[in-house]
């Protein structure tokens, strides 16, 4: 069986969103610098991401939206009537140096993506998981929508039905509006409840191509092994899907400011390993995260555990050295707990199952039995 591919880019290094932006932090740079370090990530498992173009866009966006993007980069600046209909140039979707060829980058590794995975296998794109975009604007920090294009080329190879897993704390709304109501694509979402975008309520099934699962503040590992094993799991192994994509947002953990939900970075890592089997292809791919420890450090997890690497108690010098390298004026970043710097993997975070919880998630198993 060929080894897992990971695919990434030099444009994520120095490239950000504004010095006051949450993403202004390192992401895949530190994913990749980790994972080297670690002796991880051999060049013969890299895949430099392309840069899709625009006519590759248009499956999902429309014309004028991916010309205004590109124009809005080329220009530095949008007027009023572009900010009003394709929401750019706002406080979540700025203007700033790569806010085409970022995006365009992230969509065309999952274009890739795609394409490699057609004979079966496993690849990796942390800078993928942009699943609040939507055909006509940006929204929620995500300027294109690379899972659905994704989706939508896998599905054109041949590679369906797809089972599409969001575990990111917030609502792949745009992913939703994009296959409401397909038979070909099972979307599962688990988000915490009552934070923006504010959708993906338990009744929402998408036209009867979703299970949306709110979980409640404080939702902790203990919780989310019931919904892996009652809902998730048995949902994509009913649908028999000739492909996953897993959205790995790193922010449902403790540690993430943008989210109030309890996970560790276990949490995240097992889900990886045990969606691996059900479906002879899978994609990764990043999503939120909005400390730059905890992501970096989650999201090479994740690759080492598709490699089957065994996660070090205590990391190597050099990686202890790039963590070091880190810094962050929000919260914790302040002052930082040293396991940030010596290790990837999180104390488990257990804690008791709350009756709502169990009622929602039994909810949706019933639910699932009736589809199949």
């Amino acid at each position: 069986m060929q080894a897992p591919l990971f695919i990434g880019s030099n444009i994520y290094r120095g490239s950000s969103y504004g010095r006051m932006h949450p993403l202004s932090i390192p992401r895949v740079p530190t994913v990749i610098d980790l994972s080297r370090a670690l002796g991880w990530l051999p060049q013969a498992q890299y895949r430099t991401s392309p840069r899709a173009k625009a006519a590759g866009l248009t499956g999902f966006h429309t014309p004028a939206y991916v010309a205004a993007l590109m124009a809005a980069e080329a220009d530095q600046s949008v007027d009023e009537a572009t900010r009003e209909r394709h929401g750019l140039g706002t406080l979540s979707n700025p203007v700033f140096a790569e806010m085409f060829r970022r995006p365009a980058t992230a969509a065309g590794g999952s274009l890739l993506a795609a394409e490699l995975l057609v004979s079966g296998g496993v690849v990796y794109n942390p800078g993928g998981g942009t699943h609040h975009g939507m055909a006509d604007r940006a929204a929620g920090f995500c300027y294109l929508n690379d899972p659905v294009l994704a989706i939508q080329r896998l599905l054109a190879l041949g590679c369906g039905p797809v089972a599409y897993v969001d575990i990111d704390a917030h609502h792949c709304d745009g992913v939703a509006s994009a296959f409401e109501g397909a038979e070909d694509v099972r979307m599962i979402s688990v988000h915490e409840g009552a934070r923006w975008p504010f959708t993906g309520g338990l009744e929402d099934d998408g036209g009867g191509a979703a299970l949306n699962l709110p979980v409640p503040r404080g939702f902790n590992d203990s919780e989310f092994a019931l919904v892996l094993d009652k809902v998730i799991l048995p949902a994509v192994a009913a649908f028999r899907p000739g492909a996953i994509v897993l959205q790995c947002g790193a922010d449902a953990v403790t540690e993430d400011p943008l989210s109030r939900l309890a996970l560790s970075n276990n949490a995240h890592w097992q889900t990886v390993q045990r969606l691996r089997d059900l479906a002879p292809r899978l994609l990764v791919l990043g999503g939120g995260g909005y400390n730059p420890w905890s992501v970096g450090r989650l999201w090479t997890g994740v690759w080492g555990v598709l490699n089957g690497h065994e996660i070090p108690d205590r990391l190597p010098a050099e990686a202890e050295a790039l963590l070091h390298g880190l810094t962050w004026s929000r919260g914790a970043g302040r002052n930082p707990p040293e396991h940030w710097f010596t290790t990837l993997r999180d104390a488990p975070r257990d804690g008791p199952i709350g009756s709502d919880l169990r009622a929602d998630v039994q909810h949706l198993a019933g639910r699932l039995l009736a589809k199949v």
